[in-house]
């Protein structure tokens, strides 16, 4: 059994689910029943990936083989920085339930603090490279975010990439309805966020941390970046606990109490992910791996440095 974190809706969520960034839409639906039959309970997706389709192909074929049923899972949804103007959030979310042949989500985060010009180009960017604003306001989306949870479509809501005072805007915003309930950020032992986990956990906000074995597939990576994976400092703490390094990314995330997803779309990976539950780290190792901290960034989201709402110029 997978451990969960309870979340300020009363609702538990599996502490390690599988993501689906990058996973081709010809291999997410195999991955995807790799890992219900693995026993993963958390699906992470999002409209961006572009692949929610073959995603709801993958769980539907293991709900029709009566493997799991829907209330069983825990699936994740985000609305992309397109739709942030509110009268656009409620179709952005029935196309995302549309696409995944679901009645609900049980989560569905808002992707990024900034509002993007909307229309089919997904990633409209000037002569810069900078994406173009909609002059939308993330407070006006999540107002409007909190209409799904009330229509039914979504269980919770929650954020994604937002730092501190962007946090603060939302829980101070008047006449609040629904606080969030997570807040998705980058996390690995080179960008800890020590302060930004602190935080959210002092607000009753739970959080999930992706690229947690710092995205090795990024397309934008460059010879000479640091990798955790082969990182030799992790890969000793892995070989004493006969662990490979993977697991050991993993395992640093959930006792931290930060819900992990990992991507892959290799089924002995997936399985091999899954298997963290059957080892602890010691706290002299937690401390080893926390010192691995140097603020470094696999998405620096250089495409939206000059936004209003590029939430890293902030210390979190």
């Amino acid at each position: 059994m997978t451990p969960s974190v309870t979340l300020n809706t009363g609702v538990k969520m599996p502490m390690l689910g599988l993501g689906t960034w990058r996973s081709e839409p010809g291999k997410v639906t195999e991955a995807v029943k790799a890992a219900v039959a693995a026993g993963y309970r958390h699906f992470d997706g999002a409209y961006v990936y572009q692949n929610e389709e073959e995603v709801g192909d993958g769980l539907h074929a293991m709900f029709d083989r009566g493997v799991v049923k829907r209330a069983e899972l825990f699936i994740v949804s985000k609305l992309w920085c397109t739709f942030h103007l509110p009268s656009l959030v409620r179709g952005a979310c029935e196309k995302t339930l549309s696409d995944l042949k679901l009645d609900y989500l049980d989560l569905y985060l808002m992707h990024f603090p900034m509002g993007m010009q909307p229309g089919d180009d997904l990633f409209l960017v000037d002569d810069n490279g900078q994406i173009i604003s909609d002059g939308s306001s993330f407070v006006d989306t999540w107002e409007a975010m909190e209409e799904l949870v009330d229509a039914g479509l979504v269980k919770a809501i929650g954020l994604s990439n937002f730092n501190k005072d962007q946090i603060e805007a939302v829980l101070n915003k008047p006449g609040l309805k629904y606080k969030p309930a997570m807040n998705q950020i980058e996390c690995h032992p080179y960008l800890t966020q020590e302060k930004l986990i602190n935080y959210c956990h002092s607000k009753g906000i739970s959080v999930t941390g992706y690229s947690p074995l710092g995205s090795p597939d990024r397309p934008w990576a460059k010879p000479g970046e640091p990798s955790l994976l082969e990182d030799p400092k992790i890969k000793a703490i892995a070989d004493k606990h006969k662990k490979t390094s993977a697991q050991v990314l993993i395992r640093f995330h959930i006792q931290r109490n930060v819900i992990v997803i990992v991507k892959s779309v290799t089924p002995h990976r997936i399985t091999e992910n899954f298997q963290v539950m059957d080892f602890e780290l010691s706290e002299e190792d937690m401390k080893t791996i926390l010192s691995f901290n140097r603020n470094w960034r696999a998405f620096p989201m250089d495409w939206a440095t000059t936004h209003k709402d590029f939430p890293l110029n902030a210390e979190y």
